[in-house]
């Protein structure tokens, strides 16, 4: 699919250069803004993979639309200015731009900065989704959704005992004392019955069999730990 990019900048002749280029040479989708108002309304009522922002702007200035797409979104920034002066750069960044470049441009390095970006972007968005679910034997943590399955059968497990979970399915075959999930897990220090207690729920709700568990187990003397085999 296309990718969308909002052109936010007061001068005609850039922005039609900007459209050709991108549109008939890159095959992106491209909405135009000429000035910062128009450039919010725009964009709150669009979906764009990346934003081209002009510093300069009537209505609203460019650092102002800047910081306003930051406070409710993390599409990638460029920022345009006929300033070369640093502080500029600085304040842009500062606001949320993820590049800058000053006018007069190459077209050929806009475009290349622009898929680099888009790329990372997309990247990141990846990297997201894989790292929202562990999947450890037959079990399934979501953890946007903090939801547990066990094969086809979901698990309703209580707040502290999902955080168990996902710290031991995070550290298989690692074995932690009750003083260090007490400090881990409850952020304290307190009863250790605290946490043989939810261990045996926990087990209760996971293990078909919770006298003999095949996932949590028992260092005799020691503590507990998730099955790495």
């Amino acid at each position: 699919m296309a990718k969308r990019i909002l052109i936010v900048d007061d001068e005609p002749s850039v922005v039609k250069g900007l459209r050709f280029s991108l549109e008939k040479q890159e095959g992106y989708i491209t909405d135009v803004a000429y000035d910062g108002q128009a450039a919010v309304d725009t964009f709150e009522m669009g979906e764009y993979d990346l934003v081209l922002l002009d510093l300069m702007l009537p209505r609203l200035g460019g650092m102002e639309v800047c910081q306003r797409i930051r406070s409710t979104s993390d599409v990638p920034i460029i920022m345009l200015t006929a300033k070369g002066d640093d502080m500029d750069k600085i304040m842009g960044l500062e606001y949320g731009a993820d590049d800058y470049l000053t006018k007069p441009f190459n077209m050929l390095e806009l475009k290349a900065r622009i898929k680099n970006i888009l790329r990372r972007a997309e990247n990141a968005e990846n990297n997201k989704k894989d790292t929202s679910k562990i999947e450890v034997k037959d079990i399934t943590l979501d953890l946007i959704n903090r939801n547990v399955s066990i094969g086809d059968r979901e698990v309703n497990l209580t707040a502290k005992e999902f955080e168990l979970l996902h710290l031991f399915a995070m550290n298989r075959g690692h074995v932690y004392d009750r003083e260090s999930l007490l400090e881990l897990i409850w952020r304290q220090k307190g009863d250790l019955r605290t946490v043989d207690v939810h261990i045996r729920r926990l087990r209760e709700k996971i293990e078909k069999n919770p006298a003999e568990p095949v996932y949590i187990l028992t260092k005799w003397g020691v503590g507990y730990y998730f099955s790495d085999k």
